[in-house]
């Protein structure tokens, strides 16, 4: 990734014939991979904004935050689809063999205090900005000019809470990463061994599917409300409860359940609406929890994860009877920083890749409506094909503007390449690997392209959890189509964003198209004590659903058997 690499030349990669881009000065010469992991489908107009204003830019501030060997990030949609870029240092060798030095020793300065930073410093900071957004009240500002502003303070607080973002994972992954590597450098073993000492810890995302086991044991107290969960489809629940006895408590804790947990969406972009305008996947998980049986609580797994945690320790502690104290003193300190960032990669997300990204989608709803009545858009989901830009004009209904016009073509823009399959990689291959960082090792455990299968019926994947299960496969593309997911069903999709969690107590193992072992797939997996394989690319297209298919998490590969 630099000038002096001499190991092979840049290559540029042939862009297919059905997939041609334009390239900004200079973009050609960098490597675009596509992001399936964050945003498997066609972003919109404003989501490729969103993601090029704060999540780009919020991976260049961790950049410079922690002296990252690398200038920065870029992020583009490419006929709608996401492709991200990091821009190489251009230095002498020795200059970036310093800068190298500098974000080990920054990173391992944070990890070092992990868990007070967090509660001393990002999640105060966070919670500010959070209850600095809601305080805005979108609903009550009277004129759809007053939302602009709305808008533009939601800009700011977004574009601080996604620098937040970035301070939080890289150290909190690279911890994690880090203490898998000196778990293996001490005593060998398979890829889980040291997720083992990790696992069993409490997550925000995994309180959600406690919460909601929580209002199933309620709900199926009354055998009026149990029927209706198990005849009624999830939208109709709702209504349907009205009617019978015990109906209005459920409601009642579902609204609660809502207040605290459904500031949520099913996928990472702003397309889909929150869990409070619509809580029908939410009451599709009420709905197969209501068919299982006590012991099958995400609460029981997580004591039984955190019994096996202890006993993973304790071994560890005791093969390391004789070591020298100061190989000790390291192991110890870098697996309480491993558990708290373990932790941190789930935590972060809900209060700012979930709650602050709805709180947006509110807004954006809020504007939707507003220019519909206003006459300026036919669709409250138009605003949604606009940039940035784009809605402000609208909503200031300067003269001479025709938003319809731009709405209309975008939409043909991205219709027009929705059934094209866009390559992996754009731009030119870099020189020579990458710098040597803690960094890049971790990113490189939450992405990755295995070599495909060449056995018919085979697909090849990540190793993402351990163990290995025979179910019927679902493939779900979006938590609207998880009404086909039964109890004891293996749950094949493209990628799982964390309000997906819940379906893991539903599912016997989870296969996706996208991932690695430090992906939000396989994490959870683990918590969850399911056999998973990540990064299995064609899993969703070269599994039938419906088939019968054997899952093996250790060997990173999964069978169809009948």
């Amino acid at each position: 990734m630099t000038r002096s690499s001499a190991l092979a030349p840049a290559q540029p990669i042939p862009q297919p014939p059905d997939f041609r881009v334009y390239f900004e000065q200079g973009e050609d010469r960098l490597l675009w991979e596509r992001d399936r992991t964050h945003f498997p489908q066609q972003l919109t107009p404003l989501e490729e904004d969103f993601v090029a204003t704060f999540v780009a830019g919020g991976l260049t501030h961790g950049f410079a935050q922690y002296a990252a060997p690398l200038a920065g990030a870029r992020a583009r949609a490419f006929h709608g689809y996401s492709y991200s870029a990091f821009e190489p240092l251009d230095v002498p060798p020795d200059a970036l063999a310093e800068r190298s030095r500098r974000s080990e020793a920054a990173l391992e300065a944070t990890i070092g205090r992990l868990e007070d930073a967090w509660e001393e410093e990002w999640l105060p900071e966070i919670l500010e900005h959070l209850a600095a957004m809601e305080a805005l009240e979108p609903g009550a500002v009277p004129s759809t000019v007053g939302l602009v502003d709305v808008l533009e303070c939601y800009w700011e607080h977004l574009a601080r809470l996604w620098q937040i973002h970035f301070e939080v994972v890289f150290p909190a992954y690279v911890a994690v990463s880090e203490f898998e590597d000196l778990y293996r450098d001490l005593f060998g073993g398979d890829q889980f061994d040291a997720y083992r000492l990790l696992h069993g810890c409490p997550t925000r995302t995994f309180e959600v599917g406690c919460d909601l086991w929580r209002l199933s044991r309620i709900a199926m107290r009354s055998p009026e409300v149990a029927d209706v969960l198990a005849t009624e489809a999830a939208a109709d629940i709702p209504a349907a409860l009205t009617a019978v006895s015990g109906g209005a408590r459920v409601l009642d804790e579902l609204d609660r359940h809502l207040a605290a947990f459904g500031h949520r969406t099913a996928t990472w972009g702003l397309a889909t609406p929150s869990f409070i305008e619509d809580p029908s996947p939410v009451l599709k998980v009420l709905k197969d929890y209501a068919t299982q049986p006590d012991g099958a609580s995400p609460g029981h797994e997580l004591l039984r994860l955190s019994r096996e945690r202890a006993i993973a320790v304790g071994e560890a502690r005791e093969r390391l009877r004789g070591y020298p104290a100061p190989v000790v003193a390291q192991f110890e300190a870098m697996l309480a920083a491993a558990q708290v960032g373990l932790l941190l990669t789930e935590d972060h997300g809900f209060y700012i890749d979930a709650y602050a990204v709805s709180l947006l989608r509110d807004l954006l709803s809020e504007m939707g409506r507003r220019l519909v009545a206003d006459g300026v858009l036919d669709d409250a989901d138009d605003v949604l094909m606009l940039t940035y830009d784009d809605l402000r004009v609208a909503a200031l209904d300067l003269p001479g503007t025709d938003p319809r016009t731009l709405v209309e073509q975008r939409r043909a823009t991205l219709a027009a390449y929705a059934d094209v399959a866009p390559p992996p990689a754009l731009g030119t291959t870099p020189a020579g690997p990458p710098p040597d960082s803690s960094l890049i090792r971790m990113a490189m455990k939450s992405a990755g392209a295995p070599e495909p299968s060449s056995e018919p019926g085979v697909v090849t994947g990540f190793a993402g959890s351990a163990g290995r299960v025979t179910g019927v496969a679902r493939v779900v593309r979006s938590l609207a189509d998880a009404d086909a997911l039964r109890p004891g069903d293996v749950l094949v999709a493209e990628t799982t964003a964390p309000p997906w969690t819940p379906l893991f107590a539903v599912a016997v193992a989870v296969v996706t198209d996208s991932g690695g072992i430090l992906s939000h797939s396989a994490v959870v997996a683990r918590e969850y004590g399911l056999p998973a394989v990540v990064g299995a690319r064609t899993a969703t297209t070269a599994i039938p659903d419906g088939a019968l298919v054997e899952v093996d998490g250790d060997g990173g590969t999964v069978r169809v058997v009948g």
